[in-house]
């Protein structure tokens, strides 16, 4: 129980770390930063139960205030902005990841956690994430996801990161990661 405790706080504070690395942000306002790779390493390390509740206590933090969120966002009003969709995606995306890192582990290398991690980090996160900013801005469903187009590589190489350093963690620490 403690060691569980312990590695959903570790990511939870991993998560808001990542958040730290500098950003840019494109148009619509979606900041590109390095916090949907703790939230894939979640998933791939902790597995679905414990990644999707670092996750959650992530998000708890956020709601109380502290400024975690890129560019130092925090507080219930970014539970209502454009970008919620990503934040609320973020619990799902880490469950998907991280049943599916669970479902191969210890088959493919890093291959297994980074196709994991495409599939919850972006296949299941941007619809949620899309509908999102439907419900609040005025543009199309077509629009919104053609929006997402400049995100895509560096996901995807977010996605290679969490696979190899799952990889690495599996050899180096057998027992750390999860399946």
């Amino acid at each position: 129980m403690e060691r569980n405790l312990t590695q959903i706080a570790l990511f939870a504070a991993l998560i808001a770390a990542l958040g730290l690395i500098p950003k840019f942000t494109l148009p619509l306002g979606v900041p590109i930063t390095g916090q949907s790779l703790g939230i894939m390493l979640a998933g791939t390390v902790l597995g679905a139960k414990r990644g999707a509740l670092a996750v959650i206590l992530f998000l708890g933090l956020v709601a109380l205030g502290l400024p975690l969120l890129a560019g130092g966002r925090g507080g219930l009003g970014v539970f209502s902005g454009v970008t919620a969709g990503f934040l609320f995606g973020w619990v799902v995306a880490a469950y998907v990841t991280g049943l599916l890192a669970e479902m191969w582990a210890g088959k493919g290398g890093w291959i297994a956690p980074a196709i994991a991690s495409a599939i919850g980090g972006i296949l299941v996160l941007y619809p949620i994430g899309i509908i999102g900013m439907y419900l609040k801005l005025d543009a199309t469903l077509m629009g919104l996801t053609l929006s997402m187009g400049p995100f895509v590589p560096g996901d995807l190489i977010k996605c290679v990161l969490a696979g190899l350093i799952t990889q690495g963690l599996r050899k180096a620490r057998p027992g750390l990661v999860a399946g």
